[in-house]
């Protein structure tokens, strides 16, 4: 459904160290866009001049005003195992996220729903899942 997500931050340099950690921990790497990404930084896939692409970019707003967070936005990424949730939680809070949402079993969404939630430096939502049995 989805080609691309894109997140608006105030400190490019703040959200690169953030998000290579949190995503890293969930085994995504950099990609990137050449010079038509100038100002951005991308995690995931980006091949064929864009043909291929499921990516998270991350970078100023393209008008040029202060980015902020959407009320009730979220991003939910999905996690190949319950420690990679632990692990992107853990990193998250070291690289100046912010818990909402510790990595646990969440029943009411199934009974192997495994999450965990933060926000980014800039106030953007995220949430590791993991639907895998424990393992």
């Amino acid at each position: 459904m989805f080609t691309y997500v894109m997140l608006g931050s105030n400190d490019l340099s703040r959200a690169g160290r953030f998000y290579d950690a949190v995503l890293g921990a969930l085994g995504h790497a950099r990609c990137s866009a050449g010079d038509d990404a100038e100002g951005l930084i991308g995690w995931g896939r980006y091949a064929d001049d864009g043909r291929q692409e499921l990516a998270l970019w991350v970078g100023a707003p393209f008008d040029g005003r202060t980015a902020s967070a959407g009320n009730g936005t979220m991003v939910a990424l999905g996690a190949a195992s319950r420690a990679q949730v632990d692990a992107f939680h853990a990193a998250a809070l070291r690289h100046g996220g912010r818990s909402e949402g510790a990595p646990g079993l969440r029943p009411h969404y199934g009974p192997d729903f495994y999450v965990a939630y933060v926000r980014d430096p800039d106030g953007n939502k995220l949430a590791a899942v993991c639907r895998a049995a424990e393992g």
